[in-house]
């Protein structure tokens, strides 16, 4: 006998926020997930008195009212904006790439100057039709730009050099001719005081939930309690990889608490040198003004994927978009199989778009179910 209507597996912002829709309208769901907490990657837990982002920063932003109406039900927000600095070398530069990162790279004061600037070295580039992500740098933002902000970061961030890279990943590059640091420029945007887990376990109020269960090693049994499943891992997992494996980047956290009040004067500080290893360096306490005594940073290495591994994003290139378009005609065909999140719908997705996606699944269920 079913006991439940959804067997949700995984239980990220996608899961919760969809387990959450359903109940309201009488649905019962059983929600799963192979770690030993709620959250997903957006997990956050206190350590010093500070709230650690254990996956990666992740710095709420969105345009959609209904959205931020949404999620403001759950957590006050504060007021942080994302103003990243960037290192290359011996040098800093803030970002995105604005006036100040044009008075730092060339002492230039108005933005007549950095145009002239920026246009100058696009026009040595003679770049007309870019075959790859470098050239389609280069045609956008020059050579000092390139070379000291984005080479260095994105060979790390994919793991292979620029030239080998294709030109869509950076259809644009954000040059700002005005003094304004914000990284976003969505209206609303900020960190949840005291955290996202709180919001996970708010959406999960009254929700069944099993941790530390992983749903490929009891699947027979946990697919036989529900009518319907809803997926949120890799999709390519889900159907045993039988079309082949989609490619995923990994990463990896160093994390530390230091004895010292004040690492490094900024929440994200991006090394965009080669040279050093890991991509960024997240000092937590300052995505909510924190005054603790200690502190607690976190370094983000970008790693390859393979099977065992956490795989935190796809890789969307040509190749990888034929392949899951297989598993997609697929999925669509499944009349008791859902499949949601950045893994189950193999896009990588911002927060706010994750909620925007569960929640449009969640109303076509119910809608669907009512009729």
């Amino acid at each position: 006998m079913k006991k439940y209507d959804y067997l949700i597996v995984g239980a990220g912002l996608f899961g919760a926020v969809f387990a959450h829709e359903v109940v309201k309208k009488g649905k019962t769901c059983l929600v799963i997930d192979k770690r030993d907490h709620i959250g997903g990657n957006i997990y956050t837990e206190e350590v010093e008195g500070i709230q650690v982002h254990k996956y990666g920063a992740h710095i709420f932003h969105t345009s959609n009212e209904r959205v931020w109406e949404y999620v403001n039900q759950f957590a006050k927000f504060n007021h942080f904006v994302n103003s990243p600095i960037a290192v290359y070398k011996d040098e800093l530069y803030n970002l995105p790439f604005n006036m100040n990162t044009f008075y730092q790279l060339w002492g230039v004061k108005t933005p007549a100057q950095a145009k002239a600037k920026v246009q100058e070295q696009i026009t040595q580039m003679h770049i007309v039709h870019p075959k790859n992500l470098e050239e389609q740098a280069l045609a956008l933002v020059g050579k000092d730009i390139y070379e000291k902000l984005v080479e260095g970061y994105t060979r790390k961030q994919w793991g292979r050099e620029c030239k080998d890279l294709p030109s869509f990943i950076i259809k644009r590059l954000p040059v700002r001719y005005t003094f304004d640091n914000n990284y976003f420029k969505d209206p609303n945007q900020g960190i949840p005081v005291g955290g996202y887990t709180k919001i996970v376990k708010k959406l999960l109020e009254g929700v069944q939930v099993c941790l530390k269960t992983d749903f490929f090693h009891h699947r027979e049994e946990l697919t036989s309690q529900a009518d319907k499943v809803l997926f949120t891992g890799m999709i390519d997992q889900y159907y045993d990889y039988c079309y082949g494996e989609l490619d995923y980047r990994s990463l990896r956290f160093e994390t530390e608490v230091l004895d010292m009040e004040n690492y490094q004067g900024n929440a994200v500080v991006n090394y965009t040198d080669y040279e050093v290893p890991y991509t960024r360096t997240i000092e937590h306490k300052h995505f909510e003004f924190g005054h603790q005594k200690k502190t607690v940073i976190t370094r983000e290495y970008p790693d390859s994927w393979e099977r065992g591994k956490e795989p935190y994003y796809p890789v969307n290139d040509p190749k990888n978009t034929e392949l899951f378009a297989k598993y997609e005609e697929r999925a669509l065909k499944e009349k008791n199989v859902l499949f949601g999140g950045r893994l189950g719908m193999y896009r990588y997705m911002d927060m706010d778009q994750v909620i925007e996606e569960a929640l449009a699944l969640a109303e076509s269920e119910t809608t669907y179910e009512n009729q």
